[in-house]
């Protein structure tokens, strides 16, 4: 053999080797499913690409660093409110069990895991308002020998129950919108505050409430105080509705009675605070999020507490980011507050970017007469509609959006960095505890968006159409 041949081989020897140490650039597949506001996609799978070796481009990029941690993901879903309940339950048995099948299950379904519930009546429900320990006027029950759950059994546990049986891992966290009218000031569900002397009753009234519901087999994650703190309606007769109110101060003092309670009790239920919106910047009705820093402040108080949930009708995302740096160890929920279109998506992303370690919308399904809603708000189109007449719904747009995010996220999931966000396209990014890479990005333009996705030395081009959300998976 020559000097040159021997050269040859060597060199052919070390250029596999090479090879070999280099990672399989080439494997390493991205799955897509894309829904899009004209519904030409709805949640449709895409054919794989793959990253390759990042090279100089022009195009916008999306650099996902796993190496960047945030959150741990609680779960994401909306609400089994009366209204909803309510419509599911008019569907023969079939139809009950493909409409809930597709809102829970993780595989047949989108997904959704946590839902939320109502300790008693909200303003969504075409029931007359109740507790479950109404008393005729003037009278009161300070043993609670009138409790009962009884009115939850016509509709709102059977859909519940069904719920499980579709999904054994959902979970379910409640919210009071007043305790019963005669712990109140105002004597009645509408507006008013619960009275000191009251606070033990009530804090037995909601350990009752999480007892009975899990003799039902029903069990109840976590329960928020009070839905929407600020909000007394009683001087206004054409927005009456149940409601109470507390402060911050009110709150912290009644957690002190409701902490020892449940533990007395022995549930593992947990407490969550304040339950209203994330304003930096305290106003009238709607302390922000001064509100569960008091509670918060007060270390006998927020042993107690366990999370603290948001809504998003005053103030920005950005609160509670503001919110996490005063308390970074306490998790964030945002308890209300349903988005629509591609926009909507960009909303639910800044929610979870800020966050957010679980998302619920508010009302599932309304029927053609936007109800049954004995409440003043009338509802925008929720994401699914039931028409009455002949049984029929339709699963609109919204549907699918919740899906980009609901059927992907896993549990326990972890927010990683995805980089910025811009006000027409964004993206939040996400590892599994399967190990896998989960972004979701969305484009609100109204242009087809051609960007790069970027993580490590790799990259790969893709595009996104207009006025639409796309999920990406992959194995890094």
């Amino acid at each position: 053999m020559t000097q040159k041949q021997t050269l040859s081989i060597r060199g052919a020897l070390l250029t596999c080797l090479c090879l070999l140490a280099l990672p399989c650039f080439s494997q390493q597949a991205v799955d897509s499913w894309v829904s899009s506001e004209d519904n030409q996609y709805q949640l449709s799978r895409q054919l794989p690409f793959k990253f390759a070796p990042s090279q100089a481009s022009s195009a916008p990029s999306i650099r996902v660093d796993a190496g960047r941690r945030y959150q741990t993901m609680l779960g994401l879903g909306s609400s089994l409110e009366a209204t909803t309940c309510a419509n599911i339950s008019r569907l023969d048995p079939k139809r009950q069990d493909e409409v809930i099948e597709r809102l829970v299950h993780p595989v047949n379904g989108i997904g959704m895991n946590l839902m939320r519930i109502c300790i008693g009546t909200s303003d969504f429900t075409g029931d007359a308002w109740y507790s479950y320990d109404d008393v005729p006027a003037g009278q009161i029950d300070v043993p609670l020998a009138r409790f009962s759950i009884e009115k939850d059994r016509t509709y709102i546990l059977p859909v519940l129950k069904k719920a499980l049986q579709k999904n054994p891992n959902l979970l379910f966290f409640a919210s009071p919108w007043s305790p019963p009218g005669w712990m109140k000031t105002s004597g009645s569900m509408i507006g008013g505050s619960l009275l000191l002397q009251y606070y033990e009753p009530s804090a037995r009234y909601l350990v009752r409430f999480v007892q009975a519901y899990e003799a039902e087999g029903v069990p109840i994650y976590a329960i928020t105080v009070q839905n929407e703190p600020g909000v007394d309606r009683q001087y206004e007769p054409r927005m009456a509705y149940p409601s109470s109110k507390y402060t911050g101060e009110t709150e912290r003092d009644f957690l002190k009675v409701l902490g020892p309670a449940f533990r007395k009790a022995g549930l593992k239920t947990k407490i969550w605070s304040y339950d209203h919106n994330f304003n930096e910047k305290s106003q009238p009705g709607d302390e922000g999020i001064d509100y569960p820093t008091k509670v918060l402040k007060d270390p006998e108080a927020a042993h107690h507490v366990s999370g603290v949930a948001f809504h998003f009708y005053v103030g920005q995302p950005s609160g509670m980011s503001v919110f996490h740096e005063r308390f970074p160890e306490m998790p964030i929920h945002f308890s209300e507050g349903s988005v629509y279109g591609a926009r909507g998506a960009l909303r639910l992303i800044e929610i979870v970017r800020n966050w957010a370690s679980s998302y619920n919308a508010w009302v599932t399904m309304i029927d053609e007469n936007r109800g049954p809603n004995k409440g003043p708000f009338p509802p925008s189109p929720t994401i699914l509609l039931l028409n009455g007449k002949d049984q029929s719904v339709t699963y609109r747009f919204d549907y699918y959006i919740y899906g980009q995010f609901m059927k992907f996220v896993q549990r326990g999931a972890v927010r990683i960095d995805s980089g910025e966000s811009e006000r027409t396209f964004g993206s939040v990014a996400f590892r599994n505890p399967d190990g896998k890479i989960v972004m979701i990005a969305a484009n609100a333009g109204e242009e087809l968006r051609e960007f790069r996705i970027v993580t490590g030395e790799l990259a790969a081009t893709t595009s996104l159409p207009r006025r639409s959300v796309a999920t990406y998976i992959w194995q890094p």
